[in-house]
Parts: structure tokens; sequence; C-alpha cells
């Protein structure tokens, strides 16, 4: 039986949650996660089976089983003993079988850890929910979305979410340096997608590390030395990346490749300045960036919105894009397109990206081992806003 629930006070769920099974009896504690086993590898929490609940019942399973699905076959002393165990052991209905063959509806996590205002500027992660919801309602799988201050409260959430059977499996964004969230994950058997890739890269060859945890990645080092390539061609030296957030996965791997690119091109004055990836912060690199001592002659903004404040900066400096400052954008989208003149960026289906990993998450909850799977590279578009400096 389900139960329609509200979110408590102060909670930022934005779609509605259906609970499973009978509550938990006041007086009984919770079942909680296993400690890790004397190898200290992390074992999975474990939920407790109608194998455990006709074990203590004394009952055959295939007597559980009726008793619980309201089926015939057991007196009614047989089926009140087994739900009355099933309410002390915690027991809650899994979904996700019955909704991938149709029947019943699971329900996919996402939190973000980043600040809400930054979000309905962003086209990416707009494209990229987009993609998962598109797959999702194919599937008749929910979607249950939260934003959060940071990381530790994102795990917070995840361990709420899992005592509480609000989700099947969650899609996990933004993966950072020093990341606690696949471990924990993996620590509570929820199965999940990393969209964006690990912090540390993986041989294809090696073993995913968490049996419950896929990757949906894009090569950001390949991408980055792209745009490095192109503006290294053009003769540009001087060159400033307004990178995202500091201590992101991706961030790193954009840096490195753009310091290593350009040592191997003989580039004199590289350096990268992370930001909020807001409109006012992209604004203000650039115009510190522009008003020092030795100005770039071309800026690398980690995605749209930066790109084109900072173009905007750049032009009521007295400057002129591309003639004395060339300007490339991670994300290509359609403000890049529209704005004069229209910039150089980086063309990566978000949309896409989006389906294929709630796509690899239907396949964990279906039953499929993790895996990891590379999306294509994302492609240079040269536009406009890029051309030969004026000065060295």
């Amino acid at each position: 039986m389900r139960a329609s629930r509200r979110p408590g006070p102060g909670a930022h769920d934005v779609t509605r949650t259906i609970l499973r099974g009978p509550t938990i009896a006041a007086h009984e504690p919770p079942v909680e996660p296993p400690p890790a086993a004397r190898t200290g590898r992390r074992v999975p929490a474990r939920r407790p089976t109608m194998k455990d609940i006709a074990r203590r019942a004394g009952v055959s399973e295939s007597a559980v089983s009726f008793a619980l699905n309201d089926r015939p076959g057991v007196s009614e002393t047989t089926r009140s003993r087994v739900r009355r165990v099933a309410d002390q052991l915690g027991w809650r209905a899994s979904t996700a079988a019955r909704a991938l063959s149709g029947e019943g509806a699971a329900t996919v996590g996402l939190v973000l850890a980043r600040p809400a205002s930054s979000l309905g500027i962003e086209s990416f992660f707009l494209q990229l929910v987009s993609g998962i919801q598109e797959v999702l309602s194919e599937r008749h799988l929910g979607l249950l979305f939260r934003v959060v201050a940071g990381a530790e409260e994102e795990c917070a959430v995840y361990r709420r979410w899992w005592a509480e059977q609000r989700v099947d499996g969650v899609i996990v964004v933004d993966p950072r340096i020093g990341d606690p969230r696949p471990a924990l994950l993996d620590s509570l058997g929820l199965p999940a997608v990393v969209v964006g890739g690990r912090e540390v890269d993986r041989e294809p060859q090696e073993p995913v590390p968490y049996p419950v945890i896929s990757t949906v990645r894009v090569d950001d080092a390949a991408a980055m030395g792209a745009i490095v390539e192109h503006l290294a061609g053009l003769g540009h030296r001087r060159v400033v990346h307004v990178a995202g957030l500091a201590g992101l996965a991706h961030t790193t791997r954009r840096v490195a490749s753009l310091r290593a690119g350009a040592a191997s091109l003989g580039m004199s004055a590289v350096r990268s300045v992370t930001t909020d990836y807001s409109e006012g912060q992209g604004a203000e690199a650039t115009r510190l960036a522009l008003a020092g001592p030795e100005p770039p002659t071309a800026i690398i903004y980690d995605n749209d919105v930066m790109a084109v404040a900072g173009a905007g900066v750049a032009l009521g400096m007295g400057l002129s894009v591309p003639r004395d400052l060339s300007v490339v954008a991670w994300e290509d989208s359609a403000l890049c397109r529209a704005t004069h003149p229209r910039l150089t960026a980086l063309d990566r289906d978000a949309t896409a990206f989006g389906r294929r990993a709630a796509e690899e998450l239907v396949g964990l909850l279906g039953g499929r081992p993790a895996r990891d799977v590379a999306q294509p590279t994302p492609e240079l578009v040269v536009r406009d806003s890029t051309a030969p400096p004026l000065r060295g």
C-alpha cells in the first residue's frame, strides 16, 4: 500500500514522493547500515528482505510474499504476524523492479550543491535535467530534486533518502576532489550514476571501483587541448582561463590541461582563476585580468553566461572583440550564437548527456553491472570572437 506524504517544514523537494510499505513501529529502532568488514572494504548497507521476515516469523518465503501482497493462500493470523515482523524489521517494498516492468513507480534522486541563483541562468544544467526527465518520463519514473548548500548537506540528503526508502537510485553531478559521495552511496548500496567522471581518471581495462555506481563522462582534457591549440595557432601567448568552482574534478582537469598544452606550445603567460560560474564573478574576473600590467589577448570562460558578460566588460573598457581580445566559451548555447560577435564555443549535447545518465541508472536498477561510459568529446565551433592578436 502506498501513502502520499508531503515533505516536512523547510524541505526543498520539488516533486512529490511516494513512500512505500508499512511504517516503522515507534518502539523499534530503524535498521542501521552494517559496519565495515574486517578487510577494511566497505560493506553495502543491507535492507531487510522477505527471507529475513520469513526466518523471524517462522514461515516460508512464499507465505511472506502472499501476506505482504494481499494474496490468498495464508490465514489472517499468519498475515498479521508477517506484517508485524515486517514493521519491526523496517522492511519496505522495493519498487524498482516493478517500475521497470510497468507495475508501480520508482523514483530517482538528483541533488545540486550549487548556489540556487546560478541554476536558472546556466544552460548546461537546464538541458541536462531536461534529458534526464525525458528518459524517466518514458519509463514512468519520478524525479526527486533538491538544491543544497554543500557536499556535507548533500550526503545528509542521501542518508535520509536511503533510510526513508524515498529513492531507488540517484544521479550525482559535479564530481569533486576528495569526493565523499561515491563511497557513501556504495556503503548504502544505493545505485548511482556520476555525471562527469570521477576524481581520478580510470583506464578502460581497470575494474569499476564501486559495484553500484556507473559513470558518464567526457574528456575535459582533450576539449581544453582543442581550445589551446586553436588560440596558439592564431598566435596568442597570454591567455586567462576564467574557470568554475574550485575543487570540482572537471575544473582541475581543465586547468591542468591548459597548463600542459600551453607549456608544449610555448605560450608564455597562461593562468586560471576560479569563480562561481555567475555573470557577476565572470565580469569581475575579466575586469581584473584586463586591468593588469600584462593583459591577456584571449580569455577562455567555463560557461556561456560568463563569456557574454566578459565580452561586455571588454567593450565597456574600450576594447573590441576579437580585434583586442579573443573570447571562447566552454558551453555553446543560443546565447553564444545570438551575441555580437558570435562566440567561438565548445559544442556538446547536454540534453543527450542527461539522457545517457538516466539510461545508465535505469540499467543499474534493472540489474546491469556498473560501468564507465565515455561520451563524445565536445567539438570547438569557431565563430567571430577569436582572431590573431594585435599585440604579442
